[in-house]
């Protein structure tokens, strides 16, 4: 039984010495870096696309639908 308290006793012992070693550590990231991380994705991500859209839709699509029209305007 002695045997048996002594396992039990160390197990705690070492579990502290764990919790109170990561409570203590100063390396890692916490959640909210990794919250603005993906925001700053986002937003940057919905910018490019906006601009993408922007520009595809003012000046290339016009532009290339001209071009297509006058490739098969045969009679003109």
């Amino acid at each position: 039984m002695k045997k048996f308290v002594n396992k039990v006793n160390a197990k705690i012992m070492e579990k502290a010495v764990m919790a109170q070693t990561l409570l203590l550590s100063q390396r890692g990231e916490g959640f909210v870096d990794t919250a603005i991380k993906i925001l700053m994705a986002v937003v940057i991500g919905a910018l490019v696309l906006g601009g993408l859209y922007a520009l595809f839709g003012e000046t290339v699509l016009p532009t290339l639908k001209q071009r297509i029209i006058d490739m098969f305007n045969y009679g003109n």
